[in-house]
C-alpha cells in the first residue's frame, strides 16, 4: 500500500501529463496512468493526420513512460460519451449563432466524470492532470486557483468542475513554471518531451477548420444558411455572407468581402441568417448575462460582489460587479469589455481564486 494513496493520472503522452505522473510516482503515490481516446478523426471530414492527444504515437509515449517507471497504464475509449455531448454541443451552439468552447465542456461534463468513474472502479482515492492550476480549500469548499506561471495558467478552462470532483483532484504543476517542467522532463530522461511541439487545436478539428467540420457534420448546411446578409447596426445591407454559423463575434479576418475599412462581426442573428458588422468601437459592451453557473469558492454570492471577470482564455480580466439572479448572473463592467461573445465562458476571480463561472448568454450597453 502506498504511503500517499492511489492516484489515477490522465496521460496524453505530452510533457505536462508525463511529468505529472512521474512526480507523483516519486512522491510515493501508487500511480495508474490512463489515456483517453476522445475522437476518431476519420469521422471529422479532415484530411489531416491525427495530432495532439488522440493519436497512436501519444498513446505509445504515455505507455512507455509508465512501463519504464513501473506503474500500469490503460487506454480508455470515451468516444461515445465525448461525441454524444461535446460534439453535439459544439454543432448546436454554432447553429444557434453562438461560439462554443468545447475544451471547457469536455472538462466540465466528460473528462473528469470519466476519470472519477474509472478511479472508483480501481480504488483510486485521487485523480490528477497536468493542468497549470492550483487547488484551494476553505473549511467546506474546494476551488481552483491560478497557476504560479501566469503565461500557462489554465484556471479559466476549469471553472465547471464541481465539488465532488475538486475534492479528489491533484494539480502537481500548479506551483511550477513551464521552464522548470521542461527541466524536470530532461532530468527524468525525456529530452524529446522537453522540445515536443504542443498542440493548441480543438482535438476533433485537427486542421483548425471548424467550418469544414460543421459542413461534414451537418449535411446540407450550406444550402440552408448561405446567401444571408451582412448588415450594419442600422440594418442596412452591406453585402452577402456564406452562412451565419461560419462567423463569430469579434471576427475581422476571413469575411471574404472588402469595405474599404476594418469591420468586425458585432452580432449574429441566426433566425434571419444575418451577420451584423461594425467598427471596433461597436464591439464594446458594458453588461452581460451569464448562465449555467457553477460556483466554487462560495456556495452563493452577494449582490454587488466585485470580481475580475475573464471572457476568454487569454483575457487579462475586467473589473466588474456581479448581480446574482435566480439562475444567472448579471455582470456590469467598470470599463466596457471588448468582444463579449455569447457561448463563450465567463470566469469570476477574487484575486488568484476562482469564485465560479458560467456561459455568456447575452451582452449589451446600459
Amino acid at each position: 500500500m502506498s504511503r500517499m494513496g492511489k492516484v489515477m493520472v490522465a496521460m496524453s503522452g505530452g510533457i505536462d501529463s508525463t511529468v505529472t505522473s512521474l512526480m507523483l510516482h516519486d512522491q510515493g503515490y501508487e500511480v495508474i496512468g490512463i489515456t483517453m481516446k476522445t475522437w476518431y478523426y476519420a469521422t471529422s471530414g479532415s484530411s489531416k493526420k491525427e495530432t495532439g492527444c488522440c493519436n497512436l504515437d501519444s498513446f505509445n509515449d504515455a505507455r512507455m513512460a509508465a512501463v519504464q517507471h513501473g506503474f500500469p497504464h490503460f487506454v480508455l475509449d470515451i468516444r461515445e460519451e465525448f461525441g454524444d455531448f461535446v460534439i453535439e454541443n459544439f454543432v448546436d451552439e454554432y447553429l444557434a449563432g453562438r461560439t462554443p468552447n468545447p475544451c471547457i465542456m469536455c472538462n466540465t461534463h466528460i473528462k473528469w466524470r470519466a476519470l472519477l468513474k474509472r478511479a472508483d472502479a480501481l480504488d483510486c482515492e485521487f485523480i490528477a492532470t497536468g493542468h497549470y492550476a492550483r487547488l484551494g480549500q476553505t473549511p467546506d469548499r474546494y476551488f481552483i486557483r491560478k497557476a504560479v506561471d501566469g503565461t500557462k495558467d489554465q484556471s479559466y478552462v476549469l471553472w465547471g468542475l464541481q465539488q465532488d470532483l475538486l475534492c479528489r483532484t491533484i494539480f502537481p504543476l500548479g506551483e511550477y513554471l513551464k521552464k522548470d517542467v521542461r527541466t524536470l522532463a530532461n532530468d527524468y530522461g525525456y529530452p524529446d518531451l522537453a522540445t515536443k511541439k504542443e498542440s493548441y487545436e480543438i482535438c476533433f478539428v485537427p486542421d483548425n477548420d471548424y467550418r469544414s467540420f460543421l459542413r461534414h457534420k451537418v449535411p446540407g448546411l450550406e444550402g440552408r444558411v448561405q446567401g444571408g446578409n451582412f448588415v450594419d447596426k442600422s440594418g442596412n445591407i452591406m453585402g452577402r455572407h456564406k452562412g451565419y454559423p461560419f462567423y463569430t463575434v469579434g471576427q475581422r479576418k476571413g469575411l471574404d468581402v472588402t469595405f474599404g475599412k476594418p469591420v468586425y462581426v458585432t452580432a449574429i442573428d441566426p433566425d434571419n441568417n444575418i451577420v451584423v458588422l461594425g467598427e471596433e468601437s461597436d464591439l464594446f459592451r458594458e453588461v452581460m448575462t451569464v448562465g449555467s453557473i457553477n460556483l466554487m469558492k462560495y456556495d452563493s454570492i452577494r449582490p454587488k460582489t466585485e470580481a475580475i471577470t475573464r471572457i476568454r482564455y487569454k483575457d487579462p480580466g475586467n473589473h466588474s460587479i456581479l448581480y446574482p439572479g435566480d439562475d444567472d448572473i448579471q455582470v456590469h463592467f467598470f470599463e466596457s469589455a471588448k468582444g463579449v461573445a455569447p457561448g463563450q465562458s465567463a470566469v469570476f476571480y477574487e484575486g488568484e481564486d476562482v469564485i465560479g463561472g458560467g456561459i455568456i448568454r447575452a451582452s449589451g450597453r446600459t
